[in-house]
């Protein structure tokens, strides 16, 4: 029983952890940004490339 009570409220490693979800959340939001812009991005480059396929010189 001491040992467990040792072990929980063992805080070494607890900043990693804490590191380790806050890079998982930007990972995620940026995968999110990606994913969410990447067909507006995509349909904006094709306009800009007919505009320019058009333009005489």
């Amino acid at each position: 029983m001491n040992t467990l009570r040792i072990f929980l409220n063992d805080e070494k490693g607890a900043v990693t952890v804490d590191f380790v979800v806050l890079t998982a959340a930007i990972c995620l939001l940026g995968f999110i940004v990606v994913t969410t812009f990447s067909d507006e991005t995509t349909d904006l480059a094709n306009g800009i490339e007919s505009k320019m396929d058009n333009v005489d010189i």
